[in-house]
């Protein structure tokens, strides 16, 4: 009888031994369950998304200055956005694909490029600068000379950017051939000719960096 009492009490405590760590572990998974969803509240509440590093950030879209680009594009690149800041507005590559389709340039055409246009297509801030083959220098020229063409004849479709249409330039250095149409913020309260001669004025000093950077 004893034996059977001893038995009992031994059995009642150890379910209320177990029933107390039960209680204590659902405790701290419930607090840790609070703390995440508080956290989570917090990061929503002050709009701050998780971070993807520098390249991803809104401060630095577009400021890549690599893209696949060889050293020597890399470096006429850094030197043209050092020099215009926030007035260099293309900030997304032209492709091969797009630089044949679009503009005429086969990848047989050339050694080495940098091209590049704004994501928005109502602006038309672009630069194209093609170090072409021996025997394929004017024909480059002919193709850009071609596409400049093209969107002078139909500015009605880029009325706010007429300025920088007609102020665009098709330059010949060596066996570089660059095709030079930006202005960056041209302000709307100025007339045509005073937007013309501000783009003029951009295409002339980054072809100028071109004419000082390129490896002839």
């Amino acid at each position: 009888m004893k034996k059977l009492l001893v038995f009992l009490v031994i059995g009642m405590l150890s379910v209320g031994i177990m029933t107390a760590c039960g209680n204590k572990g659902n405790g701290q998974t419930q607090s840790s369950e609070q703390t995440g969803e508080s956290q989570i509240q917090e990061t929503a509440q002050s709009g701050v998304q998780p971070s993807s590093g520098a390249a991803g950030t809104e401060e630095n879209a577009g400021m890549d200055i690599s893209n696949g680009w060889s050293d020597e594009m890399q470096s006429i690149k850094r030197a043209i956005v050092d020099t215009l800041g926030e007035n260099y507005w293309p900030n997304t590559q032209i492709t091969p694909e797009m630089l044949e389709g679009t503009y005429g340039v086969s990848a047989d055409m050339y050694v080495d490029y940098l091209a590049e246009a704004p994501m928005i297509s109502t602006n038309v801030d672009t630069l194209i600068l093609i170090k072409a083959k021996e025997d394929s220098v004017e024909a480059v020229e002919k193709a850009l000379n071609d596409y400049r063409e093209k969107l002078v004849n139909d500015t009605m479709q880029y009325p706010m950017n007429i300025g920088k249409i007609q102020a665009s330039r098709i330059e010949r250095i060596g066996n570089y051939v660059c095709f030079v149409q930006l202005g960056g913020n041209v302000s709307m309260d100025i007339s045509e000719e005073e937007a013309i001669k501000q783009c003029q004025e951009q295409n002339e000093l980054v072809i100028t960096i071109i004419e000082q950077n390129a490896q002839h």
